[in-house]
């Protein structure tokens, strides 16, 4: 069936972690520490290479289904069997948790040349809590005007890289090592994200 608008192959760079992760490296962007497991015994081995806490949670799901922070082994073999389950054929993704991080919504549209940033949401939770839990703020609240223009420039170089024609969340980590402030891709969905009704009615742009 023909699709307007993003291609399905865009949709599965985004969602396959290892053709995001390569995506990721060409651009010269972070992200956490992570793997990907097909069963038990390689969730074990990345678990052991990723380390705790770890986040635990099957892909192509939405809404956050199945998704645990896992602090300990014990945790771990609990909650990765339930992904496993809930992934139904499709590999279960473990990442390194990032504590005490601040979480960074950003939507944008594209008509797959020009793309523009609609809004840069901060958290007022941590990074954790699912967003569809969470609350935002539009402008952010707490991030450098440096560190904003870093999440807004990584929004665009992927958006054109992916090539979307629409719409486009990217979820960020902001966290502090060093005294400098550290831009991590949490992942990206190359479709309209619940964050778009509150975008367009905080900034009063029909996105």
């Amino acid at each position: 069936v023909p699709i307007i608008g993003t291609s399905v192959d865009t949709i599965e760079a985004a969602e396959d972690r290892e053709k995001f992760q390569r995506l990721l490296q060409q651009l010269d962007l972070k992200q956490p520490a992570n793997g990907i497991a097909r069963n038990i015994d390689q969730a074990r081995t990345v678990a052991s290479e990723v380390g705790f806490p770890s986040l635990v949670r099957p892909s192509f799901v939405l809404g956050g289904r199945a998704m645990e922070i896992c602090y300990d082994k014990h945790q771990f073999e609990r909650f990765v069997m339930e992904a496993f389950l809930v992934a139904d054929g499709q590999p279960v993704l473990i990442d390194r948790f990032l504590e005490d991080a601040i979480e960074v919504d950003v939507d944008c549209i594209s008509d797959g040349e020009q793309v523009v940033v609609a809004g840069v949401m901060e958290h007022i939770e941590e990074a954790g809590v699912h967003s569809g839990d969470s609350a935002c703020t539009i402008p952010p609240y707490s991030l450098a005007g440096e560190t904003i223009e870093e999440i807004r420039e990584a929004s665009i170089a992927l958006a054109k890289h992916l090539n979307v024609v629409g719409l486009m969340n990217v979820q960020f980590a902001v966290k502090w090592q060093d005294g400098q402030a550290e831009v991590y891709v949490l992942e990206v969905n190359p479709r309209a994200s619940r964050t778009i009704p509150f975008v367009a009615k905080a900034t009063g742009l029909p996105v």
